[in-house]
């Protein structure tokens, strides 16, 4: 997919907010609360979702069973990022159900904020940064919540009953194993939870260590990174040009001496989450809109039931034609940026509908995609001569699961297999009513008043910021991932730049989208009045690049996250070779407390130097340079300035503009009349807890270790 995170300057701009957890109200005139609450680094969000009753009963009725699909996955994702996270998030969920203790203590305040970034995170590792956290309570009282909460024992799973769907069982068998007492239980829990030296980071890319042994991401287990590099060496034919993508969708093991993969199917691992994917996928097949929307749905469930990687790849064969129909789907083992080695993909799922006016201007860049790729300052030899079939629309999404949620992406690019994408093209996506809610929020302000260091800036942001941050969302999806080509012979990015690839592919798109936001082709197609809302992108991603994001890090760290390397690295490497010609310049103010800006003093010179790192790293990825790829993140992408840093913490404190967002998910209710489905109702929650509470109730499928 290579999906755009959230960049900072999208201004999630909040009201000065000290405490460490509180509720946030802020009512659009309509009465629609955008906003729920915050805690930790963390804001949580709701998200409307226009159109839907406009819908026939038979595209509502669709969307409820992929609806009901997509959250059938969520234990996956807990499992799939660490092995000990379904029994972590299940233990705390016990606690938020049967603790009979005082809930009003600001020890209990901190265990929710805890659990709460478990649920967000969808493990016990940071969402981005990967690092293990900590809940701000002593090992103590943490064994006085479980014992109290574990002998109340009333946590039941309620049965749960829909058409032939049903399932009903106690948590607690479980979560304690036959014959353990509940000390036993506390006593292996606690490293887990608040030991800092135990499984610290889920993704390590330390290209000095084994990445695979120091990760603790439960994708692997008793293997290291010499025997996973090996054992891929001996199965890939690098002679296919339409390989199947090794290792998508599966745990790479070693049992008796004998390496192995643990297929994610019906019968194999994860099984009886699978059968619910599957059971739901059925259902939404029976009511599809058009005979190849229906033939792409049984793909997949043909492929969920047989863990056949070739017919994952005969599915995105079908998904990319698949452009008539109004709802849409992605649901299956995805995005690799969990695996170090970028093998083995995440689940995740997006449900969605086309929001039919917006997609006009996406459309209107994909239509220009030859155009795009005959004019990019690339090598010719890796231009493709004849771009295929890239289809592109606005979405209005209706649920998200899985890795997609509650942390989402704003942009989509599908599928990931280079051969699919040059021979029958590929699909781009922006969430519409996701950034409505980013974009609604901008109106707070703050934000560009202090990190745009002129007034041109600041109002050249304000005019034009929504719509350039929409417009590089598009390139990037649209062009920029669809753009290039590899050299014969040159095996695919995850074989030859290993755990660089990601960083280097979203730099590659993000330096395509750059270049063309200042050049006139967009404004004689219409999708831009000037080339100043280009200059308002050049703005936003150098301000961000090399200065913004750092509020997501704490003091000390570096960066590990694959797109906030990217925009470093590509800010960091056009600073300095402007340098000279002063194209960007650092201005300190020391006037009061210190403050440091980034402003651009030659847009033009800027396009050129974004097309000469484009061109390079274009290059890098055709030929499979890994050294040079190495050498180019690591010098510019990894390592901060932590007086910098520590700056930007500041200015961002005195805000209270939190790092990360996320959302909660509508509900879809079914109307049932004599056993059918006569109507579906969309809801919208506003409680965070609540929600995950319900997951954790009707969505555990699996056992706590599969």
């Amino acid at each position: 997919m290579k999906p755009i995170l959230l960049k900072i300057p999208f201004y999630l701009l909040v009201l000065l907010l000290p405490a460490c957890e509180s509720k946030i109200s802020s009512d659009e005139p309509s009465g629609f609360e955008y906003l729920s609450e915050q805690f930790a680094d963390l804001q949580i969000l709701r998200y409307k979702v226009p159109g839907f009753e406009e819908l026939s009963l038979q595209q509502k009725e669709m969307l409820y069973y992929l609806y009901k699909a997509a959250l059938s996955g969520r234990d996956i994702i807990y499992d799939q990022n660490y092995k000990h996270n379904l029994l972590v998030r299940r233990t705390l969920e016990v606690i938020v159900e049967s603790y009979t203790g005082d809930r009003e203590t600001e020890e209990f305040s901190k265990f929710m904020v805890y659990t709460k970034r478990v649920w967000f995170s969808n493990g016990i590792h940071h969402h981005s940064g990967t690092k293990k956290f900590l809940p701000d309570i002593t090992p103590v009282y943490f064994s006085q919540l479980v014992k109290n909460a574990l002998e109340n024992k009333f946590y039941l799973l309620e049965t749960v009953e829909e058409g032939d769907a049903i399932h009903n069982f106690d948590l607690l068998d479980l979560i304690l194993l036959e014959g353990e007492t509940i000390e036993d239980f506390i006593e292996k829990l606690i490293p887990i939870i608040l030991d800092p030296r135990v499984d610290v980071k889920r993704v390590n890319q330390d290209p000095d260590v084994d990445m695979i042994a120091s990760s603790a991401n439960n994708y692997y287990e008793g293997v290291t990174q010499q025997e996973v590099e090996t054992y891929y060496q001996n199965i890939i034919d690098k002679n296919d040009t339409t390989p199947v993508s090794y290792g998508l969708n599966s745990k790479l093991v070693k049992e008796n001496d004998q390496i192995k993969e643990k297929v994610w199917k019906i019968g194999g691992m994860y099984t009886e989450a699978i059968e619910q994917i599957v059971f739901w996928l059925e259902k939404a097949s029976s009511v599809a809109e058009n005979d190849q929307q229906k033939i792409v749905l049984d793909k997949l469930i043909e492929y969920y039931k047989t863990g056949d990687l070739s017919k994952f790849d005969e599915y995105n064969i079908e998904w990319v034609k698949d452009t008539a129909s109004r709802i849409d789907l992605i649901n299956g083992f995805i995005e690799v940026y969990g695996d170090a080695l970028g093998y083995r993909a995440a689940y995740e799922s997006v449900v969605s509908i086309k929001d039919l006016k917006a997609t006009k201007r996406i459309a209107a860049i994909a239509k220009e995609a030859q155009w795009f790729e005959d004019n990019a300052p690339i090598m010719e030899e890796h231009k493709k001569k004849n771009v295929t079939g890239i289809s592109a629309k606005v979405i209005t999404v209706v649920v998200e699961g899985g890795d997609a949620s509650p942390s989402t992406p704003i942009g989509i690019n599908l599928p990931n297999a280079q051969w699919i994408r040059k021979y029958y093209g590929s699909k781009s996506v922006n969430l519409s009513n996701i950034m409505a809610s980013y974009n609604y929020l901008t109106a707070l302000g703050g934000q560009v008043e202090e990190f745009y260091y002129t007034r041109e800036e600041m109002e050249r942001a304000r005019k034009y910021d929504v719509l350039a941050d929409n417009l590089h969302t598009d390139l990037h999806e649209v062009i920029g991932h669809a753009s290039g080509q590899l050299e014969p012979g040159v095996g695919t990015p995850k074989e030859t730049l290993k755990n660089y690839a990601s960083t280097l592919e979203e730099g590659r798109a993000d330096l395509v989208a750059l270049y063309f936001l200042l050049d006139e082709k967009l404004v004689e197609i219409g999708v831009m009045p000037s080339l100043e809302v280009g200059e308002a992108a050049y703005d936003d991603y150098i301000s961000n690049g090399l200065m913004q994001q750092l509020k997501r890090l704490e003091e000390g760290e570096n960066l590990e996250q694959a797109h906030m390397r990217n925009r470093q690295m590509v800010a960091k490497w056009v600073y300095e070779k402007g340098l000279k010609e002063n194209i960007i310049e650092k201005i300190i103010k020391k006037k009061g407390k210190q403050k440091t800006y980034f402003v651009i003093n030659d847009y033009q010179k800027l396009r050129e130097l974004f097309g000469l790192l484009l061109r390079e790293i274009q290059r890098i990825k055709s030929q499979g340079d890994y050294e040079a790829g190495k050498n180019l993140v690591e010098n510019y992408g990894v390592i901060v300035d932590q007086q910098l840093l520590k700056e930007v913490k500041k200015r961002y404190r005195k805000l209270g503009i939190p790092p990360y967002s996320g959302f909660i998910q509508p509900k879809l209710v079914p109307v049932y009349e004599g056993g059918k489905i006569t109507d579906v109702i969309i809801e919208y929650p506003d409680d965070f807890t609540e929600q995950m509470m319900e997951y954790g109730k009707e969505y555990s499928f699996l056992p706590c270790y599969n």
